[in-house]
């Protein structure tokens, strides 16, 4: 089954390593698996969703339409998208 495309990174906030993500293909859960990939089309690495926030508030879940802040391992930058990785 194919990668689903959630959103793109709209901001990323170094010095807490906090991406804002445009939600505008799919859902996304906490405990779901992402992978992020660069503008070029290069997979820049893979990581289980362990905390969203939504107006400094943790949520559940992100709907489509929604931007969320989550908490990611490696620097990303505006632009990249972000996928649910599929089993």
């Amino acid at each position: 089954m194919a990668d689903v495309k959630v959103g793109k990174i709209t901001h990323y906030y170094d010095k807490i390593g906090v991406a804002v993500l445009a939600v505008s293909e799919a859902p996304l859960k906490t405990g779901e698996t992402i992978k992020i990939i660069d503008k070029e089309g290069n997979e820049l690495f893979t990581q289980e969703v362990t905390s969203m926030q939504a107006e400094h508030q943790n949520i559940p879940e992100a709907k489509v339409g929604e931007e969320v802040g989550l908490k990611v391992e490696q620097e990303v930058k505006e632009g990249d998208e972000v996928y649910k990785v599929t089993a």
